[in-house]
């Protein structure tokens, strides 16, 4: 039988593995307390695992007519293998099965990986919000806000 990569539900039992993968891949982390708020049905919190190993996981809250991405994140050791690719298709079904028409996000500005990712899968800039992520004690850093029709 093929090891298979499965998608399930994010749990407090996976917060853990969740929390080590997100500190080694973000300068400002979210924290335990961030993944377990949102862990309630008005958020959709995905784990994508391999053979007992955390590959990546994803958040998105519900809205009207939409759906917004909060968080998504591949293993560092993880990246450029098509996992982000994988969980946004995931994500873009499971919205559209809950009649979202819309998926929205943001992003750092200075992330132009992260930007390059989603403009390939179709996302589109459509907004800056100002000084929305923190960057240092002083200082904060822009968001882009993109979109992606549904």
């Amino acid at each position: 039988m093929r090891n298979a990569v499965t998608l399930r539900t994010m749990t407090h039992d996976d917060l853990d593995a969740v929390l080590a993968i997100e500190q080694t891949a973000y300068s400002h982390p979210w924290s335990r307390g961030n993944f377990r708020d949102s862990l309630n049905p008005l958020f959709d919190a995905q784990c994508l695992w391999f053979e007992g190993e955390l590959l990546g996981y994803f958040l998105a809250m519900h809205g009207v007519e939409e759906m917004h991405l909060l968080n998504i994140t591949v293993a560092p050791a993880w990246q450029g293998q098509g996992w982000g690719h994988m969980m946004l298709d995931a994500l873009s079904l499971w919205s559209r099965s809950q009649g979202a028409k819309v998926l929205w996000l943001e992003v750092r500005q200075s992330n132009a990986r992260a930007m390059h990712v989603y403009e390939r899968y179709g996302f589109r800039r459509v907004g800056l919000r100002k000084d929305y992520y923190p960057l240092d004690r002083q200082q904060r850093e822009h968001a882009v806000v993109m979109s992606l029709p549904l």
